[in-house]
């Protein structure tokens, strides 16, 4: 609640609503304990306070009836034992607010810091309604005392008041000295206030009536201050002492790189500090101050003309004594520097900004010893201007501990909540002004609610507490940047507002092209310390870009749909290059641009159906290709509904296959209806290897030729899906001879990820036959391209197949390490803890004699319905935990889950992935029946269409079986199996 008694008892809730306090005596008795407000107060105070010496009989009851009455209106007040207490903030009652108001005011003006000092007393006065205390009738001491406390407050306002440029209300003085004709201090000021004003007669007239009066009514002299304005002014020296930089209250934290520079540049004659508002450019002019230094804070001139006279004021100079009878008030500045060195500090440019830079022009050519340094948020644009800009603060951490350290002591940045400390000064851009604004919130919050308030509300809600004796423009964050909207012209707030579409750095195409503007208005913008550049892009501080978001939804301008069409364009314009020897090119340039793709694709995806499915087709391939294809998941399952619109199918297919596996089988079944042979080639290409590749084995269907067309690189893409399927599917020698083929022809095209994956297809087929170094070969070339394209997923795939193949040399410790990176590069494509690696390092596990491991990995490893090859990871999983069963010595569970695995197996049109499964049921036909595991073990080359060398687990149990039938004997049970077609081969798993 907030309570008024500076004026008529005034009671409002929290929502500003009135609450009535019937009754005198309980107005009085509230007022009473407003006024200690959080402390006990006697209930003799409180009888006195009430019926001052002639208290009644009953009295004590009476102020018991008069709480009991109060508390109906005004929750909080306790009864201590010793009295009564009302449970508010002493903020909350404006006497008491008033009073802390008045106590900063007078410290600031103490310091030497007018401005603050003005503002600060202007909002203490400011609380006031009228006569203090009106309805405590027995409180004259206490009204008494703090009408003195306002007329001290008036006086100092006055006083800072005079050593700001704009001055002081002349007449609002002679109404207070006329009503105070003995304050000597008015007095003063009012003589100080018409001497400045040029009116020195009726100063010298003010101080011969105060002598008057002082002498008849009290017989006394004047005070030896109020004689000393008086005998300035006569010596035409009443100016004040030259004013330097406000002694500051707060450490300095960071830029002491800067603070070097500035250091260097000590004797160069005009140096501006650049910056966007609250970045510390202030901070850092005074603290490279030296005592030569003079300081000209411009921020309370609204008027350019006035520029002059706010140095003037700094420098101490008034007309009266000076020598030169010129009136100019830039000739009296020249004047009076002369030939004077001087560091002359001028503060807050910006929007006077043309006024500062005709007068520095001016004072720098006339007075040699002068060296100015000016801040602001745009230059001032003169030749030999040196420029210090500003970026976001390295030390924003630090920044961050030392603020939050003083509002509550003990506070440390830790390595607990180190990582939300730096996301939370990285989330306001570095700024140092927001980071104390954030740091001073831990009064309330603790560092993680502060973190997740930020999130949630954005910095311009959760900032919008500061310091109150600042200058309003630096009080809050939002206050900050409006500072600097309203210095802008029309078209460039519409430049400003619109460029908040953007999401991080983009050319100067796409600026102009979606803002509809030129690179001068955007040259404007960087000036203004709004855009920022590197030379070749443009970007916006996140905190200012989200002001200007906010203009941009008050002005209802269509610009997201003109960002999403733009950033359409680009990707169609990209597409075909993926595919060509420029991918590298074209991939850095989507990637650069992939922030404002994907905030294109989600607006899209909200307000504009078809541009969504287009960007989700447009994009697939550098999706894929980058390692980014899992971030589509969400907004291409948003765009699948029942109906699909004409002309946009393969743009379907495409959000069908994204969408995996949250695409139910409606849309699969839509999806196979599309893709089936058709006029016409397929506008995007990779639509047919991503289906493909989700209804497996892997690349396109066997009848896509026709959808796929002439183009090179989508017959290399056919030719590859053909090969990857006879690979698969047990034709190996058919397949390799493919996949050599497709390789030779990616490799005349210059693409990459075919390229990659004909060399990884080949490295495996090497690897089952045992080719070690040429499948290392390959292997290694396979990830260097897909390194280069940054596609973090199939560098996880290859790296699973070399790390197996290193479990079948016995390096394990090699394998080891290539599943361990597979995991780190899976966690940063967004897909933690693929099974793959876990099923490998079970492996590794098991073989190095550590089972109960094994089984635990295994048991964290698991196949997502939906996923690519789910069937492949049930089958791998089942013969994992047979071969643990079966060096555990319990051979029905082993038969158990080697039958299991086969069936999943079979399950998949993958017949080498049926071949593993069908190697591990080998070994449960031992020791009754080594037959059966030869014919097996021979099954499983002819499901494969090769042995699989090296093995450990195959080697085993084909040297069980061999020393159980004999060698000849084996090798004619093995041979037949081998020989078998794979469809009949398939009937041995049945006994057949």
């Amino acid at each position: 609640m907030q309570f008024g008694v500076l004026g008529p008892l005034e009671v409002r809730t929290a929502t500003g609503e009135p609450v009535v306090v019937g009754g005198p005596r309980p107005r009085a008795l509230l007022v009473l304990l407003l006024l200690n407000a959080g402390r006990t107060v006697g209930l003799e105070q409180l009888i006195a306070g009430q019926y001052d010496d002639d208290p009644p009989a009953g009295a004590a009851n009476a102020v018991q009836v008069q709480v009991s009455r109060l508390r109906k209106a005004v929750p909080g007040i306790e009864f201590t034992g010793a009295g009564y207490r009302l449970a508010v903030d002493p903020g909350d009652v404006d006497a008491l607010r008033f009073e802390r108001l008045a106590r900063d005011g007078h410290r600031s003006l103490a310091a030497g810091d007018h401005a603050r000092a003005a503002a600060t007393l202007r909002e203490a006065l400011g609380l006031w309604r009228g006569p203090a205390l009106p309805d405590l009738p027995h409180g004259a001491a206490m009204a008494t005392r703090l009408d003195d406390l306002r007329l001290d407050a008036t006086e100092d306002l006055v006083e800072a008041e005079l050593a700001l440029p704009e001055g002081t209300d002349v007449a609002e003085l002679r109404r207070l000295t006329k009503e105070h004709p003995l304050r000597e201090r008015l007095r003063g000021h009012l003589m100080r206030a018409l001497h400045a004003g040029g009116r020195p007669a009726e100063a010298l007239a003010e101080f011969e009536d105060v002598r008057r009066l002082l002498a008849d009514d009290l017989g006394t002299d004047p005070s030896p201050e109020l004689a000393a304005v008086h005998l300035a002014i006569l010596r035409a020296d009443q100016a004040p002492a030259r004013r330097g930089p406000a002694a500051q209250l707060t450490s300095f934290v960071g830029r002491g790189a800067e603070l070097a520079r500035l250091a260097s540049l000590r004797d160069t004659r005009l140096v501006t500090i650049l910056g966007p508002g609250g970045i510390g450019k202030t901070r850092l002019a005074v603290e490279s101050a030296r005592e030569d230094a003079c300081f000209a804070d411009l921020s309370p001139v609204d008027d350019p003309d006035t520029v002059p006279h706010a140095v003037l004021a700094a420098l101490g100079v008034r007309e009266a004594g000076l020598q030169a009878p010129a009136t100019d008030p830039t000739r009296r500045l020249a004047a009076a520097l002369g030939r004077e060195e001087l560091r002359l500090i001028l503060d807050n440019c910006e929007h006077v900004v043309a006024a500062v830079a005709a007068l520095a022009r001016t004072l720098l050519a006339e007075c040699p010893g002068l060296r100015i340094v000016a801040t602001s948020r745009e230059p001032l644009g003169l030749t030999g201007e040196t420029l210090v800009p500003l970026a976001p603060l390295d030390d924003a951490v630090r920044l961050f501990a030392d603020r939050a350290a003083a509002v509550r002591p003990g506070w440390t940045v830790t390595p607990d909540n180190l990582a939300t400390v730096t996301d939370l000064c990285a989330r306001l851009d570095g700024l140092p002004l927001a980071i104390e604004l954030a740091a001073a919130r831990l009064r309330q919050f603790t560092v993680d609610e502060l973190a997740a308030r930020l999130a949630e509300h954005g910095p311009f809600r959760l900032l919008s507490r500061g310091d109150r004796t600042a200058a309003a423009r630096h009080r809050t964050l939002r206050a900050v940047v409006a500072w600097s909207w309203d210095l802008l012209s029309a078209e460039e707030q519409t430049v400003a507002r619109r460029f908040s579409v953007f999401t991080g750095a983009v050319p100067l195409a796409a600026a102009e092209a979606v803002c509809g503007t030129t690179d001068d208005v955007l040259a404007d913008l960087v000036d203004r310390s709004l855009i920022d550049t590197d030379g070749t892009r443009y970007r916006m501080l996140e905190t200012i870009r989200l002001f200007c978001a906010e203009r941009l939804a008050e002005s209802g301008e269509p610009v997201r749909a003109r960002h999403a069409a733009h950033y359409l364009d680009l990707a169609l314009r990209a597409d075909p290059h993926l595919r060509r020897a420029e991918q590298l090119e074209w991939l850095a340039e989507l990637s650069v641009a992939h922030d404002n793709l994907m905030a294109a694709l989600r607006w899209a995806v909200r307000q504009d159906r078809v541009t969504a499915l287009r960007l989700v087709a447009a994009l697939a391939a550098y999706w894929w290709l980058s390692g980014r294809r899992s971030q589509a998941g969400e907004a291409a399952a948003a765009l699948l509904t029942e109906e699909v619109p004409e002309g946009l199918e393969e743009e379907y297919v495409s959000c069908v296959v994204h969408a995996v596996p949250r695409a139910a089988p409606e849309h699969w079944a839509r999806a196979h209806q599309i893709m089936r042979p058709r006029d016409g080639e397929l506008r995007y290409p990779f639509t047919a290897a991503l289906f493909g590749m989700a209804v497996g084995p892997w690349g396109p269907p066997a009848d896509a030729e026709p959808l796929l067309g002439t183009d090179p690189w989508n017959v290399a893409l056919g030719r590859l899906g053909n090969g990857l399927r006879a690979v698969l599917g047990g034709r190996t020698a058919e397949g390799e001879q493919e996949l050599r083929e497709v390789l030779a022809a990616f490799r005349g095209l210059g693409e990459r990820w075919g390229t990659a994956q004909a060399l990884d297809w080949l490295a495996e087929v090497a690897g089952w036959r045992g080719e070690w170094g040429r499948a290392h070969e390959l292997w290694a070339e396979a990830l260097e391209l897909y390194e280069r394209l940054g596609a973090l997923e199939e560098c996880v795939d290859v790296l699973c197949r070399r790390a197996g193949c290193a479990v079948r040399q016995a390096t394990l410790d090699a394998a080891a390490a290539d599943y361990r990176r597979a995991a780190v590069l899976s966690a940063r494509a967004g897909r933690p803890d693929p099974p793959a690696v876990r099923l490998g390092l079970a492996e590794v596990a098991r073989l190095r004699g550590h089972p109960d491991e094994a089984r635990a990995l295994l048991g964290t490893a698991s196949a997502t319905e939906g996923d690519l090859g789910a069937e492949v990871t049930r089958a791998r999983i089942r013969t994992a935990l047979g071969r643990l069963a079966e060096a555990g010595g319990d051979p029905a569970e082993a038969r158990r889950q080697h039958r299991e695995a086969v069936d999943a197996a079979r399950a998949s049109p993958m017949r080498a992935e049926l071949a593993g499964a069908v190697e591990g049921l080998a070994g449960t036909a031992l020791p009754a029946d080594p037959e059966r595991a030869a014919l097996l073990l021979g099954a499983a080359v002819a499901l494969r269409g090769t042995a699989l060398t090296g093995d450990p687990d195959v080697a085993r149990v084909a040297a069980t079986a061999s020393d159980l039938l004999g060698p000849d004997a084996f090798a004619a049970a093995y041979a037949r199996g081998a020989a078998m077609p794979p469809d009949r081969a398939l009937t041995t798993l049945d006994g057949g």
